[in-house]
């Protein structure tokens, strides 16, 4: 079975790789990374230009013969889920399932959710896409930025990327779930039950739709 991965982060192309034929021994994957989007949305927003590409890459994927997609950036997710509508390709957002387990762990807790980010360009759309799996039910969401993080993973430090990462975790306060937004983000997830990432989870929910 072919499927197709958009990815804006090129390191998360053996990520996914892995997770996914880990999952699924019989995928086809082609993998599209396109670094330009995710760096066109920080400077500028979604804007139509961005949006074209999406809907660019995503026509090419279903073109290729992919019947479905995972699309592994949420900054990009509400656009992608958008374009994904108009060139008729199924799409998953990876965080789809992640923002579920959130709204679930907290509603059975006090109902204090924190969103963090490396980039201030992912939070509007994560916290959205959480609200909008609370459905009405009584959570409260905040959104923080981990400052420096996204820079120090730019130039390549990985180490400080997770430490800064880990003590944003750490100094979160009385919250039941701590939502890293962006898939890259992981790696710097530690040992806190309280955290939440989106690669694992984001593969299982894109996995079981192949199915139904």
């Amino acid at each position: 079975m072919r499927i197709g991965v958009l990815h804006t982060v090129p390191a998360l192309v053996p990520v996914f790789q892995g997770l996914l034929t880990e999952r699924r021994g019989d995928l086809d994957i082609v993998h599209v990374a396109d670094g330009s989007l995710l760096s066109r949305a920080i400077a500028s927003g979604i804007t139509g230009d961005v949006e074209s590409g999406i809907r660019g890459h995503l026509a090419a994927l279903r073109d290729a013969g992919a019947q479905a997609v995972l699309v592994t950036c949420s900054s990009i997710g509400e656009a992608a889920t958008d374009a994904a509508a108009a060139v008729g390709v199924p799409l998953v957002r990876v965080d789809q399932a992640m923002a579920g387990e959130a709204v679930s762990r907290a509603t059975a807790g006090s109902g204090r959710i924190l969103v963090l980010a490396t980039l201030a360009a992912t939070l509007g759309p994560t916290s959205r896409l959480v609200q909008s799996a609370a459905a009405g039910a009584d959570v409260e969401v905040q959104a923080q930025v981990v400052a420096d993080a996204a820079d120090a993973r730019a130039a390549g430090d990985l180490a400080t990327h997770d430490r800064l990462i880990a003590e944003a975790i750490a100094a979160a306060g009385d919250v039941d779930v701590i939502v890293l937004a962006q898939a890259s983000m992981a790696t710097g997830a530690g040992g806190d039950p309280r955290v939440l990432t989106s690669p694992e989870s984001g593969a299982d929910a894109f996995v079981e739709s192949l199915s139904s």
